[in-house]
């Protein structure tokens, strides 16, 4: 069995997405997820002029030879684009394997250690009503934990406020990433962040009780210090976890925030490989892993991680937003639900016309996902619905300071 067709599609259904097609000389077929948001042209460039070539008459089910194969004979390793194109062969080549063999990809990696996979939804408001709105709808659609992002008294525009106006239409929490040729600017204060944001989870927990799983994304923003200081603050209010309250390059930086707060600490969803988790996973500076499949090299490194973290007690909280395609949140699902130490899923859902474009197997039912049993990794990419969306140019958003200096978005 040999691989004749390594073939890479760029598609835009409400946003862009990069996926891979490996076709065997059986004629089986397998899919993987390229994304990189807001970079989408450079991995496709990548797969298209240096990947595609390299894996033509290569066996397919030699899924680790040839991600050793890829990571290591590039001799420039690691980085976003480099390993969301390994993902994306990574994932092909298991759902190919999956296909053979006849059986959904968490088969392959050990069975199902669980019935479904708990998920939780975003609700944000540009105020106090809008916000309680928004965390009723998602318990409506079955949601039973919820992420609370909101918008701040004093800054025009905040990370995953969907009320907020977005250039391209859709919801800005959906998809920040805004059409045209160059970012858009916003502002940040952080001092008017941390007196805001505890009112706000002060008035969620009398309004939705304690029992309601709370989260919230602190998107790198914080120094350590001012990380640390939120943590204490949000301790009365028993959040699930904070993501990301500074920026992650900094690993020592947690040690810091640790020694403050109880809070529990979820990071990782801009690493790359496991080199990125190492000290943070050891010392047990974090307690949820935000790794997601599409830019940490797919499946494979992505389980072993999770072996990794499991003799320290630290939980999955794999990155799921629509950034991710489906196929790359399939991918993830899989893994999901083979680990023991499985914590929780971001799960935004995607758009009719993504769901056109990517026929998936996936369930939610009742606040729990399941990537379901066809074989492989369980989504068909519609070539034909595809090609009526073609590439738009978009970039993510970026913060300046009240003194125009450049700050973490």
């Amino acid at each position: 069995m040999k691989i004749i067709a390594a073939e890479v599609f760029v598609t835009s259904p409400s946003r862009n997405f990069v996926t891979l097609r490996i076709t065997t000389d059986d004629g089986v077929t397998g899919i993987g997820d390229a994304t990189l948001n807001g970079r989408e042209l450079a991995v496709a460039a990548y797969l298209k002029e240096h990947v595609a070539q390299l894996l033509i008459g290569k066996d397919p089910h030699k899924i680790e030879d040839t991600w050793q194969f890829l990571y290591r004979s590039s001799y420039w390793r690691r980085g976003p684009v480099t390993m969301a194109a390994i993902a994306a062969v990574d994932m092909a080549l298991w759902d190919i394997k999956g296909k053979m063999a006849n059986m959904p990809v968490y088969q392959l990696l050990g069975g199902a250690s669980r019935n479904g996979l708990r998920a939780y939804g975003h609700a944000s408001g540009s105020d106090i009503e809008s916000l309680f709105d928004s965390v009723r709808e998602h318990l409506e659609l079955g949601y039973k934990s919820v992420r609370i992002q909101t918008a701040v008294p004093g800054i025009k525009a905040v990370y995953g406020v969907a009320a907020q106006a977005q250039a391209s239409g859709e919801r800005y929490d959906y998809e920040p990433a805004g059409r045209g040729a160059f970012p858009v600017e916003e502002d940040w204060d952080t001092r008017a962040y941390l007196r805001h944001l505890p009112t706000v989870f002060e008035a969620v927990r009398n309004e939705f009780g304690a029992e309601l799983p709370l989260l919230h994304d602190g998107h790198h923003r914080m120094t350590p210090i001012q990380a640390a200081k939120l943590g204490k603050a949000l301790e009365p209010y028993d959040l699930f976890w904070l993501e990301d309250c500074t920026p992650a390059e900094n690993q020592e930086a947690l040690r810091l925030v640790r020694q403050h707060t109880t809070t529990p600490l979820a990071i990782g969803e801009i690493f790359n490989t496991v080199y990125d988790y190492q000290t943070i996973i050891k010392e047990q500076l974090i307690d949820y892993v935000r790794a997601a499949s599409t830019h940490f090299g797919g499946i494979s490194p992505l389980k072993k991680v999770m072996d990794f973290a499991a003799q320290y007690q630290i939980k999955s909280g794999f990155h799921g937003p629509t950034d991710i395609s489906p196929v790359g949140f399939a991918a993830q699902l899989h893994v999901g639900l083979a680990i023991h130490n499985y914590g929780i899923q971001e799960y935004m859902q995607h758009s009719d016309k993504t769901n056109e474009v990517f026929e998936q197997s996936m369930t939610f039912v009742d606040g729990y996902l399941h990537p379901g049993d066809k074989p492989g990794i369980g989504v068909e990419f519609n070539e034909e619905a595809a090609a009526a969306y073609p590439y738009q140019q978009a970039y993510l958003p970026y913060n300046r300071l009240v003194d125009g200096t450049v700050h973490d978005w």
